[in-house]
């Protein structure tokens, strides 16, 4: 695809300016579409000022940013924002596919596609932003009151760009398209013995691609019994529940670039127009209700039992956040988590 250069920084700045003078509570993903740019372009506006563009091999920033101590992660996609505090321990990479696997942030990051980094400091809240090459953000670290400004400052430095003025190449992301609702001509029978055979849930991604199949078609041909439809409203009667039994949970959100997961026991619930939302100490979730075009029950074999999951759907068929109960391979999931969705999710 042909990489595009859009409008100046001084033209895009002045913009910006201007929006969030008159938009003040627009969140800065949302803003950059109404000026049909990218969030990414509308950060480098502050390149100077406020903001440091960062070059080097993202990996070993990554592997450095636990001398920040206590920080806040955060990982989104269109629908649902994760926000998840702790340090980032046990650190590694195989290539571009890095692993956080520390008891509070946990996280699978797909480097191949970290074009863009910055460090950003705004009305003394401080951040590494880590953008790909279609300007969206993959992931994000915020210092909180606990974290070591110190060593932010020493990694700034270090992986600072040499050349702070150079412009953004920014690649045009594809269209998406609405996913047709016909399944592709497959042996039905022999998925759903394969399915019935599973051993791991991650092979279960093998399976769709064996089969061509998307989320959507995948689940309508599922074995009888292993996966249902619920109504999107479900999520507040879960999310309560989980609050009210203290059941620990695990949850999943993705883009291309990161997964973060969150695991353990969720608190404080409340709706705030189209956002359901999760807001504890430690952990925040964001969802937006009205971005559900599906929600399903999904469950998997593995070596250790069923594993039941939730699965959430958008209109253009992107499974985007995946909630189940805490537990570890090779160990069945928790009774109490089987019991509380079977109780909780409302059938269509």
């Amino acid at each position: 695809m042909k990489t595009i250069l859009t409008t100046s920084r001084a033209e895009l700045k002045g913009s910006w300016t201007a929006f969030k003078a008159e938009n003040p509570k627009t969140r800065i993903r949302d803003a950059a579409k109404e000026l049909n740019t990218t969030e990414a372009e509308l950060v480098a506006t502050g390149i100077g000022e406020n903001v440091t563009l960062l070059e080097g091999d993202f990996r070993e920033l990554l592997k450095e940013i636990g001398s920040l101590g206590h920080v806040m992660a955060l990982t989104r996609n269109d629908h649902v924002v994760h926000e998840r505090k702790g340090v980032y321990e046990n650190v590694s990479f195989n290539n571009h596919v890095g692993l956080v696997l520390g008891p509070d942030i946990d996280l699978r990051m797909f480097l191949g596609d970290w074009k863009f980094g910055f460090a950003v400091s705004e009305n003394d809240r401080h951040s590494f932003q880590f953008f790909n090459s279609n300007g969206e953000a993959a992931h994000k670290i915020y210092l909180t009151e606990k974290s070591n400004k110190e060593a932010f400052d020493i990694l700034v430095e270090k992986y600072k760009a040499a050349d702070q003025e150079t412009a953004l190449l920014i690649t045009p992301k594809a269209e998406k398209k609405t996913e047709e609702e016909t399944t592709p001509d497959i042996d039905v029978a022999a998925f759903q013995s394969e399915w019935l055979a599973l051993k791991d849930t991650h092979d279960f991604f093998t399976l769709l691609r064996k089969y061509k199949l998307s989320r959507k078609q995948a689940l309508r041909n599922a074995p009888e019994g292993h996966a249902y439809q619920i109504k999107p409203e479900s999520m507040k009667s879960v999310f309560d529940a989980a609050s009210e039994s203290q059941v620990p949970i695990m949850v999943f959100v993705s883009n291309p670039n990161c997964i973060q997961i969150h695991t353990g026991p969720v608190k404080k619930i409340f709706v705030m127009g189209p956002w359901l939302n999760i807001m504890d100490p430690e952990f925040n979730l964001h969802l937006r209700e009205d971005a559900i075009d599906e929600a399903w029950v999904v469950k998997k074999p593995s070596e250790a039992g069923l594993v039941t999951g939730i699965e959430l759907i958008d209109k253009e068929g992107t499974m985007f956040n995946q909630f189940f109960g805490k537990r570890k391979p090779g160990i069945p999931e928790l009774p109490e988590w089987t019991k509380l969705v079977e109780e909780s999710v409302i059938k269509l």
